[in-house]
């Protein structure tokens, strides 16, 4: 999820820079969202000890 952050985070910076500014500014919105997400998700797996099975 955190790659589709970064996937849109570089669509808004290039649609930025060419002058589309609705297509840059939802593409930063779905960048946050997805961000977001990633790091609520992060925190549950954190708190929930669930990720140490993952490094075994």
């Amino acid at each position: 999820m955190l790659s589709w952050a970064l996937f849109f985070f570089i669509i808004a910076i290039v649609a930025a820079l060419l002058g589309f500014g609705g297509i840059a500014g939802a593409a930063s919105g779905i960048a946050q969202l997805l961000f977001f997400g990633f790091l609520i998700l992060a925190l549950v797996v954190l708190v929930t000890g669930r990720g140490r099975d993952l490094l075994t």
